[in-house]
């Protein structure tokens, strides 16, 4: 399952946010003018399976995108009491109109049900849970809403993007079916406007063995995949000027040997200025040996080349898949100030 982000930066990705061209917030969309007002960056995750608080949703705030700190004290900003009553992978999605944040995320309680992944593959919830907020600081109370089909065994690790051609949003998830006798995970998709009501599931991904952990980032009017592939049992990644058609191998990506990791999740940390490129960050979830995110860095996106990062801090071990924001300096102090007066869903 996936087990780290995908960025929501100011400036980021269309592909993700559902968030208009050249306008604030934008998920993973290299584009410059949205990246001029950056302020920090929040990170939505949980924390394993220890307990089952630990399997709810935790805010990390970071101002430079690297070293973060716990908010709410270390304690969970979001309970979910609905369904399996635990939630992972979050991700958070800025609406076309920035009015507004849609979160998603599995749900799935690994402790409550005595760690039990068999079930959690192929007997376990086909719904969503979702909430929306308007500040990110208060949100809405939790709803499932069913996503996958009648006879999918799971729906792990929502992602969502917003495809301009279609005007809509395009929600995206990994699923077995009783089709095969769950042989395999497929990337389904289905498409919402409200993240309320979603149309037929489709697949989206299909390959020879399983795949899981998709996500997506915009640049420049260009798409990249990143995705767990087993066959191969390594990250692949793939561009397309269309989410739905017209996806290829980039030629020369550096990791597409580098086994045991999982979770992959791009953003920009450094934004595009006097004629440079923008600087992407890569992350990815060495779930092999248990020391978590591991991060991959690049100036040019489109020739797949990534060197070693910086290694980022954070305030609890182990921190999960999740997705991370970028902020406004405006939305930051927000986090900040709500963060201080333990103001969060007051």
């Amino acid at each position: 399952m996936k087990k780290l982000l995908l960025a929501l930066l100011i400036g980021s990705s269309c592909a993700m946010s559902g968030c208009g061209t050249g306008n604030l917030a934008q998920t993973n969309n290299a584009s410059t003018e949205m990246q001029s007002e950056v302020g920090g960056y929040l990170f939505a995750t949980f924390r394993g399976e220890a307990t089952p608080m630990t399997e709810q949703i935790y805010f990390l705030l970071s101002e430079d995108g690297n070293n973060w700190q716990a908010l709410n004290g270390a304690e969970p900003v979001l309970v979910s009491d609905l369904g399996d009553k635990g939630v992972r992978d979050p991700f958070i999605i800025r609406s076309p109109n920035h009015d507004k944040f849609f979160m998603i995320a599995t749900d799935l309680s690994i402790h409550l049900t005595n760690h039990d992944w068999d079930r959690a593959s192929t007997r376990a919830s086909k719904s969503l849970v979702i909430w929306e907020s308007t500040d990110l600081v208060n949100w809405s109370e939790p709803r499932l809403v069913k996503v996958a089909p009648d006879n999918a065994g799971s729906a792990w690790a929502p992602e969502a993007v917003w495809d301009e051609e279609n005007q809509t949003y395009m929600a995206f998830w990994a699923s077995q079916t009783s089709d095969d006798n769950f042989s395999k995970f497929r990337i389904w998709a289905a498409r919402t406007k409200d993240f309320k009501t979603f149309g037929e599931p489709f697949i989206y991904i299909e390959k020879p063995t399983t795949v899981i952990d998709t996500t997506i980032v915009n640049e420049n009017g260009t798409y990249y995949r990143f995705t767990k592939d087993e066959k191969s049992k390594a990250i692949t990644m793939e561009t397309s000027q269309h989410l739905m058609s017209g996806w290829q191998d980039v030629e020369g990506f550096t990791l597409d040997k580098l086994q045991g990791y999982e979770g992959p999740a791009a953003f920009v940390y450094q934004q595009a200025k006097d004629g440079q490129p923008a600087k992407w960050k890569l992350l990815l979830d060495q779930y092999s040996k248990g020391t978590g995110y591991q991060t991959f860095e690049t100036d040019n996106l489109s020739s797949g080349k990534f060197s070693a990062g910086e290694k980022m801090t954070f305030p609890f071990h182990p921190v999960r898949h999740g997705t991370v924001v970028s902020l406004s300096k405006a939305e930051y102090e927000r986090l900040k100030n709500a963060d201080k007066n333990k103001q969060f869903n007051k």
